[in-house]
């Protein structure tokens, strides 16, 4: 963790007007327009972002087109595509601390996390993809002693990106680094409230050696940019994570334009099951409340329903609550924060709504579940843990994307199972047993 010192000396930095970087370049909206940049730490605007417009899109869509068509990406040898790319690696370690702090500003992760999990994950990334590059090759077909079969890979075109807000970094180097490894061309788009470090990788792509067109990025809103990339004829892939409901829209985009293939990572109500059994029960209190609270719970992957066996559910559930209670909320630009801000008044908004369902629909709220340090003006909500949350519940089913809890006790291994099938989302899951 860097010196306080130094991470308040990144925070004081004024954070200039940002436009969108098309072909190389700086440049505004089409349209002119504009929009503030409200940090969660205190509710106060402190940038401006270009609000994008379809056309916008159009141009960094041509943009990414001609360098992909002319070669000066995609026909270099896959060597020289990998030296660039560990370039960039190396330029997003050397600013990691301006990088996180300046998407702490913005979306309220706490310095301790955002610090590996925003720049440290996406330069690993990076060189991950970078040895991939030259190493990932065609195949000879098995077939008859008369035939020759070739499996040749090549790239597939110009990509589009969408990233959402709680780990634009990270996310993004999910997307942009497979897709230039293999000599695709990008569009992409952040989240209209966690655009500035995506910007700013754009530009260090750049002083890495990416060649104009290669990374484009287009800030804005999605009911614009995003929708506007998903209808668009000459985008052959799109990326996305974030919503459900966006992504269901995106494929009916695609449908509705090229057919492009989507590739989306959505919500997620992961289950955590702790038996009686567990060899070390204080570790399992302590991870579960780490796994749904760190991030203020903004996180797709967060443990946010604790499935616990009767025997031990009291015990269990009393000792996650005391460890929430004690988690430190507040400046996610303190070294000694352990939970920062929610991401935005909307989004808190919505996870103090859910824990009052909760309560009508016979929920316990044993800890938290209230707006806190609002005196800030910032958005911070004290960590909740929900107990006897019955499978029917909007709590139980439904993602929130915030610091909430629920707990469901179980009696049977099969019952374990189905209750923690018992959702419309998967993607993550662990067991204590």
């Amino acid at each position: 963790m860097p010196d306080q010192s130094l991470i308040d000396a990144e925070r004081a930095k004024p954070v200039p007007p940002q436009g969108h970087f098309i072909d190389g370049a700086w440049g505004p909206a089409s349209d002119g327009g504009t929009r503030p940049v409200i940090s969660p730490i205190d509710g106060r605007p402190f940038a401006t972002i270009a609000e994008g417009t379809a056309e916008d899109v159009d141009c960094a869509v041509a943009a990414a087109r001609a360098a992909f068509e002319d070669g000066r990406w995609s026909g270099l040898a896959p060597a020289a595509r990998k030296r660039v790319l560990h370039r960039f690696a190396d330029l997003v370690e050397r600013n990691a601390l301006e990088l996180a702090v300046l998407g702490v500003r913005d979306n309220g992760t706490e310095i301790g996390m955002a610090i590996r999990a925003e720049p440290g994950s996406c330069a690993g990334t990076l060189r991950f993809y970078a040895e991939a590059a030259d190493k990932i090759g065609g195949e000879i077909a098995p077939s008859s002693p008369d035939i020759l079969a070739l499996v040749h890979r090549e790239p597939v075109g110009v990509v589009g990106a969408i990233v959402p807000w709680n780990f634009p970094l990270m996310i993004a180097a999910w997307k942009i680094a497979p897709a230039l490894a293999a000599g695709n061309t990008v569009v992409l788009k952040p989240s209209e409230t966690a655009s500035l470090t995506v910007l700013r990788l754009a530009e260090l792509g750049a002083e890495a050696g990416l060649p104009p067109g290669v990374l484009n990025v287009v800030s804005g809103s999605g009911s614009v940019v995003g929708e506007a990339m998903g209808l668009h004829m000459d985008i052959d892939v799109l990326a996305f994570t974030g919503s459900g409901a966006t992504g269901r829209r995106l494929l009916d985009y695609a449908a509705r334009s090229n057919m492009k293939r989507c590739y989306l990572e959505l919500g997620g109500k992961s289950p955590n099951v702790v038996f009686a059994d567990a060899p070390d029960l204080e570790e399992a209190a302590r991870v579960t409340a780490h796994g749904i609270f760190r991030n203020s719970g903004q996180v797709c992957i967060a443990g946010s329903r604790l499935i616990v066996e009767r025997s031990i559910h009291a015990d269990f559930t009393r000792r996650v609550a005391e460890i929430a209670a004690a988690m430190r909320v507040g400046d996610p630009l303190d070294a000694d924060t352990q939970i920062g801000a929610v991401h935005s008044e909307a989004q808190l908004s919505a996870n103090l709504r859910f824990v009052e369902t909760a309560r009508a629909e016979g929920g316990e709220v044993l800890t938290g579940g209230d707006r806190i340090l609002a005196e800030t003006g910032g958005y911070y909500m004290a960590p909740a843990v929900v107990d006897n949350v019955a499978p029917t519940a909007a709590l139980f089913r439904n993602e929130v994307f915030g610091p909430v809890l629920s707990v469901t006790p179980f009696d049977t291994v099969d019952q374990a199972i189905a209750l923690a099938n018992g959702t419309d989302f998967g993607l993550a899951g662990a067991v204590w047993t």
